[in-house]
């Protein structure tokens, strides 16, 4: 959560060093405090039920592997490309 309070997330930085010290800052800031959410913090929860990975190959002979979550279990399974 530091991480994410000291982040001016997708800004430009100078440099790492920038980063740093700004971390530093927050670090200093939330000394011997619980460290809570930021309230500019969004999000989504996924809950997802099928997942496939696909890999590229020559011939068109692509690998591809689905999870496919049953009864609490993730079961692996090849499709044809």
């Amino acid at each position: 959560r530091l991480g994410a309070w000291a982040s001016p997330q997708s800004r430009e930085l100078k440099n790492r060093e920038a980063l740093e010290k700004l971390f530093l800052a927050v670090t200093e800031k939330f000394e011997g405090k619980e460290v809570f959410r930021p309230t500019n913090w969004g999000g989504y929860v996924l809950t997802p039920h099928r997942i496939e990975f696909w890999q590229g190959r020559e011939s068109r002979l692509h690998d591809r592997i689905c999870y496919v979550l049953e009864e609490n279990v993730w079961v692996r399974k090849r499709l044809a490309p």
